[in-house]
């Protein structure tokens, strides 16, 4: 498995979950810069529907996604209760819209299982896996697969 995040000493790695919905989702705490309350974004002309619009965060203009949209989920509709996980991918910054943040997670490759097989392509791009802990199904992603390298450069 290629999933790589926070080697802690026992062995394992650290996430953040977050739900989107009724689901819950992952990100390797190492990529994740802060989490946020909401702000509203101003949107930009021309832009993928999935972008929210932009912030300005402590004077540098932070795009925000949509992440419910991206994942082909419905849209967010935004409330003081939603926050915005603000993310490294490759070079850029992102911020990310979910519904909350919920756990950080000490997983080891052991606990992540494949995604099934009847998955479709475009899900098996950005999932590394599932996490079956207790009576959650929690999905592991991939932030540098969900933002493809040419789509970054244009947030």
């Amino acid at each position: 498995m290629s999933y790589t995040g926070k080697t802690i000493s026992h062995g394992g790695r650290e996430l953040i979950a977050f739900r989107i919905g009724d689901q819950e989702f992952t990100v390797n705490i190492m990529s994740v810069r802060e989490i946020r309350g909401w702000t509203s974004a101003t949107p930009m002309p021309h832009s993928p529907a999935y972008m929210k619009g932009v912030i300005n965060l402590r004077g540098v203009v932070l795009p925000i996604v949509d992440l419910s949209l991206r994942l082909g989920m419905k849209p967010a509709e935004p409330t003081q209760r939603h926050v915005i996980i603000v993310a490294q991918v490759r070079e850029k910054v992102v911020g990310l819209l979910v519904d909350a943040v919920s756990d950080i997670l000490t997983v080891t490759d052991d606990n992540i299982q494949p995604t099934p097989e009847i998955a479709s392509n475009l899900e098996r791009s950005f999932a590394r896996g599932i996490l079956a802990i207790e009576s959650r199904m929690i999905c592991v992603i991939e932030l540098e697969s969900l933002f493809p390298e040419h789509e970054s450069e244009a947030a």
